[in-house]
């Protein structure tokens, strides 16, 4: 297996020359038994390509609600939400599903894999979604899990992975079909200290290597200063930390 540092990054993930994610005035609010909750109230963040973003604040803060707004699966009240150049808010349904399956990779605490698949079929199953051949869809799914540590783990199924090489898996799956951003929420948080560490080390790897840009939402400070940048959540405004 050739190391992917020592292969064109955009042999796996494209190499954008725009922002891969710009917020601008965002806003939302909610109703909560008749009165209005607003949870982002002016929100602008530019990540450029390989760029990734920590993104600490307590639980009710909007961290989710950002990563939502973000990822394109709430829409803003207001504001613009701009993926590798491109305006969605005012898309129509089925364009921001386009741009979410080929441009943004999700990872959750939960590693959400398919327990009837191996590794290699549940990173293989997104690409042959997007329309990539079963023989290509595997191939490159051998070689980003083989990054990452799991080039011996490919036929084993998540019942048969540890809780670090299951959130391996689930991070070779966000970023099998070579999207511009990945958005994360806590992917580490069910993970022993040492485990965590060494899944977030191959995550930051993989983000520069690529050039992928991430946010990423995480309580842990440890792992939050390994990042290039760290932001919190104000009354609804980002603010950006040392």
């Amino acid at each position: 297996m050739q190391d992917m540092a020592q292969q064109d990054p955009s042999q796996l993930i494209p190499e954008p020359d725009v922002p891969a994610l710009v917020l601008e005035h965002v806003r939302l609010s909610y109703l909560d038994a008749e009165r209005r909750l607003d949870v982002l109230r002016d929100i602008a963040i530019e990540v450029m390509p390989g760029q990734t973003v920590a993104l600490i604040a307590p639980s009710g803060t909007g961290k989710s609600t950002l990563l939502h707004v973000s990822g394109l699966l709430e829409r803003p009240d207001a504001g613009e939400v701009r993926i590798g150049g491109v305006a969605c808010s005012a898309l129509n349904d089925a364009a921001r599903t386009e741009i979410r399956r080929t441009d943004i990779g999700f990872i959750y605490q939960q590693h959400r894999l398919l327990p009837e698949f191996t590794a290699v079929e549940n990173v293989a199953l997104p690409q042959m979604i997007n329309g990539l051949s079963r023989r290509d869809a595997e191939e490159r799914a051998k070689q980003i899990l083989g990054f990452l540590g799991l080039g011996e783990r490919l036929t084993h199924r998540p019942s048969e992975l540890s809780g670090g090489e299951q959130q391996r898996v689930a991070i070779a799956r966000a970023v099998s079909n070579r999207p511009r951003l990945l958005l994360a929420d806590e992917p580490t948080g069910n993970l022993d200290p040492v485990t965590s560490g060494h899944v977030f080390d191959t995550l930051l790897t993989l983000a520069r290597v690529s050039r992928l840009a991430a946010v990423i939402a995480t309580h842990n400070l440890e792992l939050a200063m390994r990042m290039d940048r760290r932001v919190t959540l104000r009354d609804g405004v980002i603010v950006e930390l040392p």
